[in-house]
């Protein structure tokens, strides 16, 4: 028999590589004579390097860049493998950078992502991939784009500060001085979400109160991005505003569009693909997956939704944190065999989150057994 054990991250306790050995333990040592293929998932929010590192190894380097905040340094990562950049811009801009007492999407910047791709294009690619997950960003790629050498300026024809608040100031961008390698290289940015840029389903009314945002805040947030698409489509003919998915990541994604003339695929669809996903679950009798929570949502581009649609007749377990409606009618919904639930009625949230590991063990071993039993020739 042959298992598949491809889970995402559980937010807030477990990476989707601890999650996937977790899982992969529970079944080699219950299932021994089984042939056991680990493959954790992203779809390009946290873990994103390191879940493609696992699968594919190649190079990780690491750097200082600029934070989300004003003045903060971090540590920040990306890999290459053959000639292609993989960049994660939650290393250098995401929302867990940022403690909940300071978290303010108008001052948050994505400059340290810009810094990411320069260190990226020291390295001669010819191919940069960013997954744009888990930002605490709503500049519309503004401070990315200023690392690369453009500038936003005012009615003054001085340079704005970073923020996305302050795009409310722009009259012009100024590409004169623009790093001439972004020119020569592919750009590709992987999302988790198809919001277009502004209007009521934007970067700003639907992601930027998660990042600190408070309600009257939105209307000018909403009007700063705007300003920014209006100015972009006069200057390079480019309409980031509707554009499906270029308000992931508070608008980096309708950034990246404009200034480096990224492609905008579905982050699941290029993970699977560069981790060799078709040809790994070849002849798999079953694929086990998961995540923290699982609901309606997942039909609408999650990661376990690109699984399902691989899988065609392999039948998919999936295992979550949290299940929200029922759990059958989830699963006859979204083409799963069984969704099975790590926690029981009446177990706390923040229990479950600090005994995630046992709790997942003891879920899986609870599957891999039945699966013996139901199995006994396996």
């Amino acid at each position: 028999m042959k298992i598949v054990i491809a889970p995402d991250s559980f937010k807030g306790s477990l990476t989707s590589v601890e999650a996937t050995q977790i899982i992969a333990k529970a079944f080699e040592t219950t299932l021994p004579n089984c042939e056991i293929v680990k493959i954790p998932i992203s779809d390009g929010g946290e873990g994103f390097v390191d879940a493609i590192y696992f699968s594919i190894s190649g190079e990780i380097y690491e750097t200082i860049v600029s934070g989300p905040l004003p003045n903060q340094k971090v540590k920040a990562k990306f890999l290459i493998k053959d000639k292609i950049a993989i960049i994660e811009m939650a290393s250098a801009s995401g929302l867990t950078l940022v403690p909940k007492a300071k978290r303010n999407p108008k001052i948050t910047t994505t400059y340290g992502v810009g810094e990411l791709i320069k260190k990226a294009l020291d390295h001669n690619v010819n191919e940069i991939i960013i997954g744009v997950g888990g930002s605490a960003t709503n500049d519309g790629g503004m401070g990315m784009a200023s690392a690369l050498g453009y500038k936003f300026l005012d009615k003054n024809g001085k340079q704005i500060k970073q923020g996305g608040i302050n795009l409310l100031k722009l009259e012009k961008i100024d590409d004169s001085e623009v790093d001439e390698r972004v020119k020569k290289v592919k750009f590709k940015v992987a999302v988790d979400v198809l919001n277009p840029l502004c209007g009521p389903e934007g970067a700003s009314f639907i992601y930027a109160p998660q990042k600190g945002a408070r309600k009257s805040d939105l209307p000018l947030l909403e009007k700063a991005l705007k300003k920014l698409a209006s100015i972009v489509k006069e200057k390079y003919k480019i309409d980031i505003e509707n554009l499906p998915g270029a308000g992931a990541a508070g608008g980096l994604a309708g950034g990246l569009v404009a200034f480096c003339n990224a492609k905008i695929v579905r982050g699941i669809d290029i993970f699977l693909d560069l981790v060799s996903f078709n040809e790994k679950i070849k002849n798999a009798n079953l694929i086990i997956t998961g995540e923290g929570k699982i609901d309606s949502q997942v039909k609408y581009g999650k990661a376990i939704k690109g699984i399902i649609e691989r899988a065609q007749n392999i039948p998919v377990i999936a295992i979550a944190g949290k299940i929200e409606g029922s759990s059958r009618e989830l699963a006859y919904n979204l083409g799963l065999a069984s969704i099975i639930s790590m926690t029981h009625l009446g177990m706390k949230e923040s229990y479950a989150i600090k005994n995630a590991r046992g709790i997942l063990f003891d879920a899986s071993t609870q599957i891999a057994n039945l699966i013996k039993n139901l199995c006994l020739n396996y």
